[in-house]
């Protein structure tokens, strides 16, 4: 599906291919690397660097709350559900973690992002692997249509 979009609107693929060569030119792994967007509504493509992701496109990081995340590592350690709970009210307040747990099941009710903490880290992970690996893939995010509640979508190019 990518490729025959590019392949049949020739500015959209004279963007990617400006991207791939500013790719192919980079002696090493930088934040300003490029990161189309294409918006499938408009069929338009946005290019981004790797620095601006996050402001374009903020991430959900309610799940790594530190009170969620303390929970899960002494879940992980072997406490029951309610021992860990109690320790994490002991460490960080009944409050905070209720608080916590609160946005947390907002954000998966209610999304508000487009995509989360671990999403964003792995493509950035990939990314740099594969320029440091002379592998010239990139990041191509798609953005959902508007009435979807569809995450932003990465294919490899």
């Amino acid at each position: 599906m990518i490729k025959t979009i590019f392949s049949e609107l020739p500015q959209l693929q004279k963007q990617l291919n400006n991207c791939q060569q500013d790719l192919k030119q980079a002696k090493n792994w930088h934040a300003d690397l490029p990161v189309p967007l294409l918006d499938r509504c408009w069929l338009k493509l946005e290019v981004l660097k790797v620095a601006e992701l996050l402001c374009r496109l903020p991430v959900d990081a309610s799940a790594h709350a530190p009170e969620l995340v303390r929970f899960q590592e002494l879940r992980n350690q072997g406490h029951n559900p309610d021992l860990a709970e109690r320790i994490c009210w002991d460490e960080f307040t009944a409050e905070a973690c209720h608080l916590a747990l609160r946005r947390y099941w907002e954000a998966q009710e209610t999304p508000k992002y487009l995509w989360n903490l671990d999403s964003y880290l792995n493509l950035l992970r990939r990314y740099r692997s594969n320029v440091e690996e002379g592998n010239l893939s990139m990041p191509l995010l798609i953005l959902p249509r508007g009435s979807d509640r569809q995450l932003l979508q990465c294919h490899w190019l």
